[in-house]
C-alpha cells in the first residue's frame, strides 16, 4: 500500500511493457492543435481587449480592478505560452526543442494556470466582503492591502510551481519520439500519488468551495435585495448580478472539475492498487481531454467580460462599428463610379445614426448610474472573475 513501491512498478510499466499509451495520436495530432488555435485566438484578443479596458479606468482603481488585472494578465501569458503546445501535439506528442524549453513551457503553463484560479478566487472573497459585510472587514480591500495580497498569490503559485523545474519533463517514448509534459513522465517521482493528492487540494478543492460558499451568500443576499426592492431599478441590477454569479460559478466548475476530479480517482487507486497498462492509457486519454477543457476557461472570460462589464461591452461594440465602416468604405472605393456617390452618402447617414444612438445610449447610462458605494450593482460591472 506505500507510495513508494506504487511507482517503481508502474515506471516499468510505462516503459517497457505499455506501449498503448499514445494510440490515439494520429487524432490528437489534428484535433487538439485546432482546439488551441482557436483558445489561442479567441483567449488572446478577447483579453488584450479586457487588459485595455482596465488600463483606461486605472485612475479609478480599486481591489476588483487590481484582482482582474491580475486575472487578465494570467489569462494572457497562459495564451502566449499555448504556440509550443500546438507544435508540440500537431507533431505527434514529439518534443523537438530539448529538455530546458520544455521545462519552460511547462513552468509558464501551470503557474498561470493556478494563478487564474487563485485570482478568481480573491475576487469571488472581494465580491463577498463588498456586499455582505462592507464595514467589518474593509481595510481587506484597501488598494494598498490588495496589492500585498497579489504579490502573495504570485508567489504562492510560484513556490508550488518552481519544483517542476527539478523533475524530467522529457521522455523518448520507444516508438522513436519523445512527450514532453505527460503524467508517465511523472511516475518515477517518489510518493508522485501523495504529491498529486495534495496538489488538487490545494489547487482546486479549497478554491471551488471558497468561490461556491462566498457567491451563494452573495445571491442569497442580492436576491434579498431584489426582493426588497420589486419595483425599483435595484431589482432589474440585482437579478442581472446573480445571473452573472451563476455563470461564473458554472464555467468555474464545468472547467476545472473534470481534470481535478480525474487526478484525484486515479492517484487514489494507485495508492491502494497498481493499475495495469489498460488503466494508464484510459488515464492517459482522459487527461488530454480534461485538460482542454480546463484550458478553455481563459478562452471563456472575455465572453463574461462582455455581459457583465458595461465598458468591455461599449468598447467591443464600437471596435466592432468601426470595422464595419472599413467594410463599407473598401466597399465604396471598388463599387462603379455612378453609384458610388450614393453608397457613400447611404454610409454617411448610417455612421452619424449610429454614432448619434451611441451617444444617446452613452447618456443614458450615465443618467441611470448608482451611486458609487452601491455595492449590489458593483458586483455586476466587476463580475469578470471567471
Amino acid at each position: 500500500m506505500g507510495s513508494g513501491s506504487a511507482p517503481a512498478s508502474m515506471a516499468v510499466v510505462t516503459n517497457s511493457t505499455c506501449d498503448t499509451l499514445y494510440d490515439h495520436r494520429k487524432y490528437a495530432r489534428v484535433l487538439i492543435p485546432i482546439f488551441y488555435c482557436v483558445v489561442f485566438t479567441v483567449g488572446l484578443l478577447g483579453n488584450a481587449l479586457a487588459l485595455h479596458v482596465i488600463r483606461i479606468n486605472l485612475k479609478k482603481i480599486n481591489s476588483t480592478t487590481l484582482y482582474s488585472l491580475n486575472l487578465v494578465i494570467s489569462d494572457i501569458l497562459f495564451t502566449l505560452s499555448l504556440p509550443l503546445r500546438i507544435m508540440y501535439y500537431a507533431q505527434g506528442f514529439h518534443w523537438s526543442l530539448g529538455e530546458a524549453l520544455c521545462k519552460i513551457s511547462g513552468f509558464l503553463f501551470y503557474i498561470n494556470t493556478y494563478a487564474g484560479v487563485n485570482f478568481m478566487t480573491c475576487l469571488s472573497v472581494d465580491r463577498f466582503i463588498a456586499v455582505v459585510l462592507p464595514l467589518r472587514f474593509a481595510k481587506f480591500r484597501k488598494v494598498s492591502n490588495v496589492r500585498y495580497i497579489c504579490l502573495g498569490v504570485w508567489m504562492l503559485v510560484l513556490a508550488q510551481t518552481v519544483p517542476l523545474l527539478g523533475m524530467d519533463m522529457t521522455n523518448r517514448e520507444p516508438q522513436n519520439f519523445t512527450t514532453c509534459m505527460e503524467y508517465p513522465n511523472f511516475e518515477k517521482v517518489d510518493n508522485i500519488s501523495t504529491i498529486l493528492i495534495g496538489a488538487v487540494f490545494l489547487g482546486y478543492i479549497i478554491p471551488v468551495v471558497t468561490i461556491l460558499v462566498c457567491y451563494s451568500f452573495l445571491s442569497s443576499k442580492l436576491h434579498l435585495s431584489a426582493k426588497n426592492n420589486h419595483l425599483t431599478e435595484k431589482y432589474g441590477r440585482s437579478r442581472k448580478a446573480i445571473g452573472v454569479i451563476c455563470c461564473v460559478s458554472v464555467v468555474f466548475v464545468i472547467c476545472y472539475s473534470p481534470y481535478h476530479i480525474d487526478i484525484f480517482q486515479y492517484m487514489i487507486r494507485k495508492l491502494v492498487s497498481n493499475p495495469d497498462c489498460a488503466d494508464l492509457t484510459a488515464f492517459q486519454v482522459s487527461l488530454h481531454i480534461t485538460v482542454c477543457l480546463m484550458n478553455l476557461n481563459s478562452c471563456l472570460d472575455p465572453f463574461i467580460y462582455f455581459f457583465a462589464c458595461r465598458g468591455y461591452k461599449r468598447k467591443l461594440l464600437k471596435l466592432l462599428k468601426r470595422q464595419v465602416s472599413i467594410s463599407f468604405s473598401s466597399a465604396a472605393r471598388t463599387s462603379p463610379e455612378g453609384s458610388s456617390k450614393d453608397f457613400i452618402d447611404g454610409h454617411k447617414m448610417q455612421h452619424n445614426s449610429e454614432r448619434l444612438m451611441e451617444r444617446k445610449s452613452h447618456e443614458h447610462d450615465q443618467s441611470r448610474e448608482p451611486r458609487q458605494n452601491d455595492g449590489t450593482y458593483r458586483i455586476s460591472f466587476h463580475m469578470n472573475s471567471t
